[in-house]
Parts: C-alpha cells; sequence; structure tokens
C-alpha cells in the first residue's frame, strides 16, 4: 500500500492529470506534422529546382522511359568476280513470332494477336510457308503460350522466312484486319554460285556479339575471314519515342548514326572460267577416285589468277560436305606443303642455261647413278638408254637433272631461293606454308634438281612458273583486283607486282621451246597428243613425285602425286596452268589433260574479246602505312600485303626490328615497304627495276652507304639476289626505262 500511495503523491506533484496529459500529447503531435510538412515541401522544391534524386536526373529517366533505340545494320561488302559478277553478298532472313500479351496495344489498337483470331494466323502462316510449318501446330503454340501468359510465343520453324514470304503474310493480316504476327531480322550471306573456288572465297556464318547481343556476320574461311574487318562495315543507331505501352510513335524517328557499309571486293576470278573449271572438276572427279585435285588458271603477263578449284570442295550454301570424314579445310594452294616431282625440272634446265652448262645436243646414258647412300634412277629405270639433254626434258629424266645440278654445285641451292622457295609469298590466304630448302647434304640437294627432297606450295610454284611465261620477270600471283568503298567510291586496285629476275629472257624462251616436245614429240614426249589446241603451240611439262610420310616414301601402286604445268601460247604466253593430282585410284594420263586443255582453249577464245578491257585503272584511296615493329614477321608481311602495299622482308628472323616507311604515313598502294627482322641472316632482295628511292631506303634500312651508276631504275647491283649482307656498300647501276 506504502508503493501506491507513493506513485499518487508523485502524479499529484506533477500535476499530471488526463487531461493535462491529452493536451501535451496534441502539442507533441502537431508540432512534428507542422515538421514533417515543412521538410517535404523542402525537399520537394529541391527536386523540382534541381530535377536530381540520389544523384540521378529524373529528366534522362523519363527519356529513357519514353525513349527507344535500334541498331542499323551495316551491309556486309560483296565479293565479285573481276567483271562484277556477285560471288557473295548480303540477304536478310526473317523468323516469325506472335505477341500474346494484352498490354501490347497502340491507343485503343490491339497489336496482340487475339485467342479469336488464333484459327486464322495459323492459317496464313501455313499456306504462305507452304507446308513448313502445320497449321494444327500453330494453333497448339498459341492456346499454350496464352494459358502459360506468356508475352509471345517462336512459331515452330518460322525461321529462314524470305522478304517475300514476309510480305505475303503481312498483307494477309493487313487483308483480313487482324494483328498478332510478327518477324525478327537476321543477317544472312549467300552464294549464287554454289560451289565457286570455295576454299579461296570462304563462309561468313551468324555468330551473337557478346557486347551487344546481336547477330552480326562473321567470315570464318577464305577471303571472307581474312578480309574479315574490310567487309564488315560498321553498325550505326536510330532513335524514337515511345508510348505508355512502350511502343514506337510514327514520325519519332531521329538517326543519330548511320551505318557505314562494308566494302566491296573485286577479286581476279573469272566467272566465266572459274564455272567451266568447276564442271570440269566435277567430271574429272566422277572418273577417278583421288586423294584430292587441284587446278588453277593464272594469267602470264599479270599474274591475276582467273580461275581456281580443289576437290574436296564444299557448297557455301549448305556446307553439308563438313560432315564429311574425307573433307579437307586446308586451302592446298598455299596451305598444302609437298614435293613437287618433275615440273620442278623446267627450272633446272632455266638454271642450267643461264650457267652456260646445258647443251641441248649432248648426248648421256640413263643408267642409274650413286650419290652417298642413295641410287638415282629414272622413272622408265633406264629403258631408253641414252637420252639428249633436251629429250631429258620432255622425258622427264631425274638422271639429266641431276647431271645438270652437279654442274651447277652450290648456285643451283641460290636459284631455287630466287624462284621464291622456302619463303612465303605473302599472298594473304590464311596460314600460308614457307614450304622448306633441301637440307644441306649432297643428296637433298641433287633430289631437289627433279622436285623430291624440298618442299613447296603451290603459290611458290606458280610464282615460279612466271619466270618461264614471263620472259625471266617472276611475278607474285595476285588475287585481289580492287578494294571499292561503295559510299565514297574509293578505290584501291592492285597492280602487278614484280618480286624477283632469276633467269634471263633467252633461257626462258629456250626452255619454253623445249616443253612443246612434251606434247608434240611421239617418242619422248610424256603427254604427246593431249594439249592439242587449234591454233596455238602449248609448252608443257607432267610430273610425277613420290609422297612422303613420316619421313619415308609412300611405296603403294597408286601413292603418287601426278601433275602438270603448261603455258600457251608458247611463243608469247598469256595464260599458265597447273593442275594437281594426289594418289588416285588408277591413272591413265587422261585426267589431267581433261581438265587444263579445255579450260585453257576456252581461256583462248576470250582472250581476245576481252583485250580491250580496261587494264589501266589506277587507285584513288591512300594506303595508311601501319607501325610493324615488334611484330611477328608473318602477320606483319600479310597484313601489310592486305592493305596494298608491296611486301620486301629482309632476314630470317620472327620479328620486324625496322621498317623503311615510317607508321602513319600516307602513301599509294603497290608501294613498297621493307620490313627488316631481327634475324642473324640477311640476304640481299632482288632489286631490279626498283627505285632509285626505293633503293635509297634499302641503304637507310640497312645502315649502308650507297652509291648509283646513272639514273633511273635498278639494272644491276653490286651483291647478287639471296648472296649474303655485309657491313660493307652497296653499288646499283640505273638506267631510264
Amino acid at each position: 500500500m506504502r508503493i501506491i500511495e507513493k506513485i499518487k503523491q508523485y502524479f499529484k506533484k506533477k500535476n499530471l492529470s488526463t487531461m493535462n496529459n491529452r493536451k501535451k500529447v496534441g502539442i507533441i503531435l502537431f508540432t512534428t506534422s507542422i515538421g514533417l510538412f515543412f521538410l517535404f515541401v523542402t525537399r520537394l522544391s529541391y527536386i523540382v529546382i534541381v530535377g536530381q534524386v540520389a544523384g540521378t536526373s529524373l529528366e534522362e529517366k523519363t527519356q529513357n522511359l519514353y525513349k527507344g533505340s535500334q541498331v542499323i545494320k551495316a551491309k556486309r561488302g560483296t565479293i565479285y568476280d573481276r567483271n562484277g559478277v556477285a560471288i557473295a553478298e548480303d540477304a536478310t532472313s526473317y523468323s516469325l513470332y506472335a505477341v500474346l500479351s494484352t498490354d501490347y496495344r497502340s491507343g485503343n489498337k490491339n497489336l496482340y494477336a487475339e485467342e479469336k483470331n488464333f484459327e486464322a494466323l495459323a492459317t496464313i502462316v501455313s499456306d504462305i510457308l507452304n507446308g513448313r510449318v502445320r497449321k494444327t501446330t500453330v494453333e497448339k503454340v498459341l492456346k499454350s503460350g496464352l494459358e502459360n501468359n506468356k508475352y509471345q510465343v517462336d512459331i515452330p520453324n518460322g525461321k529462314n522466312i524470305t522478304l517475300q514470304e514476309k510480305q505475303a503474310i503481312e498483307e494477309a493480316m493487313e487483308k483480313q484486319k487482324i494483328q498478332g504476327l510478327y518477324f525478327e531480322e537476321h543477317p544472312s550471306r549467300i552464294y549464287p554460285n554454289g560451289v565457286f573456288s570455295s576454299h579461296f572465297i570462304g563462309y561468313a556464318d551468324i555468330q551473337v556479339n557478346q557486347e551487344t547481343k546481336k547477330e552480326e556476320l562473321l567470315g570464318r574461311m577464305g577471303l571472307e575471314e581474312v578480309y574479315n574487318d574490310v567487309l564488315a562495315g560498321k553498325d550505326g543507331e536510330m532513335t524514337f519515342q515511345k508510348d505508355n505501352f512502350q511502343n514506337p510513335l510514327p514520325g519519332t524517328t531521329a538517326e543519330i548514326e548511320p551505318a557505314q557499309d562494308g566494302q566491296d571486293i573485286y577479286t581476279t576470278l573469272d566467272v566465266r572460267l572459274q564455272s567451266y573449271l568447276e564442271t570440269l572438276m566435277d567430271q574429272a572427279v566422277k572418273n577417278i577416285q583421288a586423294e584430292d585435285i587441284t587446278a588453277v588458271l593464272m594469267e602470264a603477263k599479270t599474274g591475276e589468277v582467273v580461275a581456281m578449284s580443289q576437290r574436296p570442295t564444299f557448297n557455301p550454301e549448305t556446307k553439308t560436305e563438313f560432315t564429311d570424314e574425307d573433307f579437307i579445310w586446308q586451302n592446298l594452294f598455299a596451305q598444302d606443303n609437298y614435293e613437287p616431282g618433275s615440273t620442278i625440272k623446267i627450272l633446272t634446265v632455266a638454271g642450267a642455261i643461264d650457267q652456260g652448262v646445258f647443251n641441248p645436243n649432248e648426248t648421256y646414258s640413263t643408267d642409274e647413278i650413286k650419290i652417298g647412300d642413295t641410287t638415282i634412277r629414272d622413272w622408265d629405270l633406264g629403258e631408253k638408254g641414252s637420252l639428249t639433254m633436251r629429250q631429258a626434258l620432255s622425258w622427264s629424266s631425274n638422271i639429266g637433272m641431276v647431271k645438270l645440278e652437279q654442274r651447277m654445285t652450290e648456285r643451283w641451292q641460290r636459284y631455287l631461293k630466287e624462284f621464291g622457295f622456302g619463303k612465303s609469298t605473302y599472298s594473304g590466304i590464311a596460314e600460308e606454308h614457307t614450304g622448306n630448302l633441301p637440307e644441306d647434304n649432297i643428296v637433298s640437294q641433287a633430289m631437289s634438281s627433279f622436285g623430291q627432297a624440298i618442299g613447296v606450295t603451290q603459290l611458290q610454284m606458280l610464282q615460279a612458273f612466271t619466270a618461264i611465261s614471263n620472259d625471266g620477270q617472276m611475278l607474285k600471283p595476285q588475287f585481289i583486283k580492287k578494294i571499292v568503298n561503295p559510299e565514297t567510291e574509293e578505290e584501291m586496285v592492285t597492280q602487278k607486282e614484280v618480286v624477283g629476275h632469276p633467269i634471263s629472257a633467252s633461257a626462258a624462251q629456250t626452255v619454253r621451246e623445249y616443253m612443246r616436245d612434251t606434247a608434240e614429240d611421239p617418242d619422248y614426249g610424256t603427254a604427246y597428243g593431249r594439249y592439242d589446241i587449234p591454233g596455238y603451240n602449248v609448252s608443257v611439262k607432267t610430273g610425277t613425285a613420290q609422297i612422303a610420310r613420316d619421313g619415308s616414301y609412300l611405296t603403294g601402286e597408286s601413292d603418287y602425286l601426278y601433275s602438270s604445268v603448261a603455258m600457251i601460247p608458247s611463243e608469247d604466253p598469256k595464260y599458265v596452268m597447273y593442275v594437281t593430282m594426289k594418289r588416285p585410284k588408277q591413272q591413265d594420263g587422261s585426267i589431267i589433260p581433261s581438265i587444263a586443255t579445255p579450260l585453257l582453249k576456252r581461256a583462248m577464245d576470250l582472250y581476245d574479246v576481252d583485250l580491250v578491257e580496261d587494264s589501266n585503272e589506277t587507285s584513288t584511296k591512300m594506303v595508311t602505312v601501319e607501325d610493324y615493329r615488334n611484330l611477328d614477321t608473318t602477320t606483319a608481311a600479310e597484313d601489310a600485303q592486305r592493305r596494298g602495299l608491296s611486301v620486301v622482308v629482309i632476314g630470317n628472323g620472327d620479328e620486324i626490328k625496322a621498317q623503311s616507311i615510317e607508321n602513319g604515313k600516307k602513301v599509294m598502294p603497290s608501294e613498297k615497304l621493307l620490313l627488316l627482322t631481327d634475324g642473324d641472316q640477311r640476304y640481299m632482295p632482288d632489286t631490279i627495276g626498283w627505285s632509285k628511292s626505293d633503293l635509297i631506303k634499302l641503304g637507310e634500312l640497312l645502315d649502308v652507304e650507297v652509291t648509283f651508276e646513272g639514273e633511273g631504275y635498278c639494272v644491276e647491283q653490286s651483291i647478287a639476289p639471296y648472296e649474303a649482307l655485309t657491313d660493307t656498300g652497296l653499288t646499283f647501276t640505273l638506267k631510264e626505262n
């Protein structure tokens, strides 16, 4: 009781009556309300005046809510033949979907697929897509999506829809005044010629960009891959206003960044010859089973490849061949390293003629000879008994070639370098092989005179053959005619590129004359009567090579590489053709001529028609030189070549140490760019035909003194091509053209 009394006394003392407590609580609540009100007004005023909440702009948020954006796809560049016929070009395909959400409206107009229209929509799709999509399937998908409250559903098999089919579906819906079906656009690439130098052209495929999550075309092989950055272009962006339902508002589109379309590439291929070659190759494959067959036709005066094909091949439209067990992914012209066999003998004879050690009427015994621990024999095991040196070429005698090689001694090994073997041609084809020179022993060096114990690529062989067909002037094989910017119409035109002068004009002309015996001599011609083209003399050399695998030669009956090189007309060749056939099941000597002879005839038939072709095109686009220092040698050289520069690599190093033109400088296409590597072995380049300014750059790059005799272009150099460079000065004799 005493505690209760004390409590009462406390309240009485503090005057804490019920009435007073209510007054105090009321005062507190009123004051708090006034304070919160003023705090709210102050904060609201700040937001209205400043326009930000927690550092975030309300205006920007509002704009984002009602502003949309869309990528403007850049058109991928078209790949053409030399005459402007499309080989690879952009296309668009569509996939079909239906929107089911009732929120998809524009004002009072329903834009979604209404349930009452499901049957009509299914009928439209089924009828226009010609049964690719069943009507019942479409209805089932629509009903299922509606039951599961899905915003939209994809129509099964509603992919790869053409523009015509898309327009037909839209017109059918408009006619029936129904909505709900929409299309998503997909980039696509078409190859209207089907199989058409497929390993060279390559293909582009769809991939999803990880940053934008958008589909885009990416080159996967051949030109499509190597020139992907040139062909791809750059996407743009378009903005527009959206309504409350997030649908685009008509008339509010604004393009803020236009798309930059990719550049077009004109190849050197001629669709008239390439298509015919593909037909001839198909016929050859039907007649014989071979591991692979290749054929290439090149203009002798320019180095431009007008037709090239290999088997097995593929159709870039379908790519069904990729699943075949025997499919070859390699571009055999650049990526296959092989022993060429007897076609190299025309180079051996040319070198011997130039060295003055070849007498066409000299007779020798065809009996086997021993070199080191190896016995060398002719393919007929010496059945002829004796041959003249001229007959040695047409009858393809190994013994005759070895005798010539022994007379040339070390000079033959330098000839191989001058003909371009042992290094890349920098063709621009991905992963080009460098081949390999003979090992440093008498057996390998002797065997290289008849095409064994040396590794080559077909591009190297083709390049070397131009020295024979072009009177001693060796040309680089070319595949790109020009690259055109479709927006600015600027052109980068590829010019003829001379890469060496390994033999004299007289030696080349004499070899071509002797090559005629291969097709014309009934007793000593290995291809007698197989290259008859009315009105023309044809220079031919056939070849048969053993195939090396795992350090030894295969010994099976069909384990050979058969080949042939032909030049027409012999007196002044317009075309060079090279054909190879590996490991055929049967061989009677008719398959390769069945490809080469008809194509050469067709080429000559067209030659007179094309005489007036515009061969005087000039570039209108300058090339910016990149910084190639410290880059891998092959990467640097191929990039410079792809940009249109004429590349000369000096040294055997793996990395570029210095370059003759400073990076960032703009020069004309085909300007000579010298790249000095970090290797310890440096050989003198073939400078015949170089300008004085290029020779000065060479001296500066090598840090040696350069002196000149005369004015004009180089006709003589103090250090022979492919001899080792020293610190001594260089002297060049110049003459005006």
